[in-house]
């Protein structure tokens, strides 16, 4: 079959259809083929995967994803979309028309996964949802295997970030805790129908099993609260977190981190360690 993925039967679809992109869902189609290919391929290891994608509008990166799986789920916000790709994806596809985010994901894998099957994601993710579609991810508690997303480039940069680098902050942090982190590629915005203002960065998220914190909350909580005010010392932002300057002074003295450092000079051994000190 003819990749949906082109500037031709993208059109096709839309006036077949009568289906043109809704700014409210932030609706881009991809016109070039390769890219959701490379998608797809990073996306699943091995054919047995239950795949979920998330957004899967007209059905370019879905194409690859049925070709390469044997069960894909698509969540999908917008009931226009159900339809179309019913009769254009030829492939093993499930369509659950709902908002992901008002999904309770862990019960959706639950109810969908085989045992032992491994469970993956990939979206091609409308920019203004892309960290809050994430966290609900990185925060199930049914085990997922990777999930493979294109997002906005500056923000797949703060996921990638390491401490001493400008873009590191509480998110590189907190999913770097849940996730080995890799770029999988960019992505130019001039393979976009109709063409957004920035360009893309894939990124795949691997999760591990490295840290193991009593209180996660807590943790997280904290890691938050020493970036809230990037310019200041940790020494400030932790005191007045705790509303104790004493205290936090005596905590970052026993886990050996000088007043004057700054929050994204710290690795996230130390954010543990600090953890370890308060807690």
């Amino acid at each position: 079959m003819q990749p949906i993925a082109t500037i031709k039967r993208t059109k096709e679809i839309q006036e077949r259809y009568q289906i043109f992109t809704k700014k409210s869902y932030g609706q881009n189609f991809i016109i070039e083929p390769k890219v959701v290919e490379k998608i797809a391929m990073a996306a699943i290891e091995d054919p047995s995967e239950l795949v979920f994608e998330i957004g899967p509008g007209i059905g370019a990166l879905t194409q690859f994803l049925c070709q390469r799986a044997d069960c894909v789920i698509a969540l999908e916000i917008d009931e226009r979309l159900p339809e179309i790709l019913k009769k254009e994806i030829d492939g093993n596809l499930e369509i659950i028309l709902q908002d992901v985010l008002s999904i309770d994901i862990d019960e959706l894998i639950a109810s969908k996964r085989k045992d032992h099957q491994k469970v993956v994601f990939a979206s091609n993710l409308p920019y203004y949802i892309t960290t809050p579609i994430l966290f609900k991810l990185f925060e199930a508690k049914e085990p997922i295997e990777r999930i493979t997303v294109m997002m906005q480039k500056e923000v797949g940069a703060r996921f990638l970030a390491t401490n001493c680098e400008s873009e590191y902050n509480a998110l590189s942090v907190i999913t770097q805790y849940r996730c080995d982190v890799k770029k999988i590629m960019d992505v130019s915005r001039h393979v976009f129908w109709p063409k957004p203002n920035v360009d893309s960065m894939v990124v795949q998220f691997t999760f591990h099993h490295k840290y193991h914190v009593e209180n996660e909350d807590f943790f997280f909580e904290m890691v938050k609260a020493c970036f809230q005010q990037r310019r200041k010392t940790i020494y400030n932002n932790l005191g007045q977190w705790l509303k104790d300057k004493k205290k936090a002074e005596e905590v970052l003295s026993k886990a050996s981190i000088p007043l004057n450092t700054r929050a994204q000079q710290l690795s996230l051994d130390d954010f543990i360690l600090l953890y370890e000190v308060l807690a």
